[in-house]
């Protein structure tokens, strides 16, 4: 039994051995010619001939690449059952996400009525010390950034509160605040007062809000605000803004490090650029486009930039 055991596990190993020689051997055929061997072994290999000998290593690398991960594939019944073909969800679904919409828009509310009563009118609601707090530079990052989702949920009461502080307060949070950062700034706070221009009809001339300001007041205080912001790019030597802005004054400086983050700079576009088109004024959609034009000149691995580039050229 103990010389049986033997001979089967070495008849295994001599039939894997056999199939991977002639793996090899039949990788090595379809691609050898003379040619090859004979600039191979003088050194002088023209560029068809390490073309070939490259063509040899991408399909050994094919032979032993993993297969992707497939995601799951539903039965026919649970497709049939979830609405995908039909797009009509039967009535339990429909109660279930009407039942989650209702959860979403208590958490929302909750979470508002505990920043209105600590903390209205700073960037932060610091939930266990009940206590308001400016990590953002003071705009009051809060209030802008939940208007948009409290227009989307129908709440009209928070859209009005929301709204009126932004009326009444931001202009002068901006014109007196001093440290910002350009990339918080530009998501958060202008992102939330074009999100409110475009959800109230502004881009549209309608007036779709029921409560708050006019539309136009989003668009004002959101350009007021970006003049400010675009120093971060026109006080760099380079296309690449700086990370921060002095807001009072409409000065930028740079990080400690001179770097800027890729990802950062790379997604202010979005508002820059929808700045540009609601106002009629190209200068916003400029300056931040600038920034893609100079990641083309940038030195690449595999042509991804690095994490971090640098103000300086």
């Amino acid at each position: 039994m103990k010389r049986e055991c033997v001979s089967c596990s070495t008849g295994k190993f001599l039939g894997l051995f056999m199939i991977f020689g002639l793996a090899c051997l039949m990788l090595t055929h379809a691609s050898k010619t003379p040619s090859v061997t004979d600039g191979l072994s003088k050194g002088l290999g023209t560029n068809e001939e390490q073309k070939v000998v490259t063509d040899v290593g991408v399909r050994f690398k094919k032979l032993l690449r993993r297969a992707p991960r497939l995601p799951p594939r539903l039965s026919g019944n649970e497709k049939f059952s979830s609405g995908i073909f039909t797009g009509k969800p039967n009535e339990h679904d429909e109660e279930k996400w009407k039942a989650r919409q209702r959860n979403v828009k208590e958490a929302f509310t909750h979470a508002w009525s505990g920043y209105k009563k600590f903390a209205m009118g700073y960037d932060e609601l610091l939930p266990l010390s009940m206590q308001g707090f400016d990590g953002l530079g003071g705009l009051g990052a809060t209030v802008v950034d939940s208007l948009d989702t409290a227009m989307i949920m129908g709440l009209e009461e928070v859209v009005s509160e929301a709204g009126s502080w932004i009326e009444s307060n931001l202009l002068e949070r901006i014109s007196q605040k001093g440290d910002v950062n350009l990339f918080e700034t530009t998501i958060r706070v202008l992102g939330g007062l074009l999100s409110a221009y475009h959800l109230s009809g502004g881009d549209q001339d309608m007036n779709l809000a029921n409560t708050g300001p006019k539309p136009t007041i989003y668009l004002e205080i959101a350009k007021n605000l970006a003049d400010r912001l675009l120093s971060a790019f026109t006080s760099s030597p380079t296309p690449i803004p700086y990370s921060d802005v002095l807001l009072k004054n409409s000065s930028a400086h740079p990080s400690s490090n001179l770097l800027s983050s890729t990802s950062e700079v790379s997604t202010l576009q979005l508002e820059f650029n929808y700045l540009s088109a609601i106002s009629g004024d190209p200068k916003y959609k400029t300056e931040g486009m600038k920034v893609f034009a100079h990641f083309k000149t940038l030195p690449k691995v595999e042509g991804l930039v690095p994490i971090y580039v640098r103000y300086v050229s």
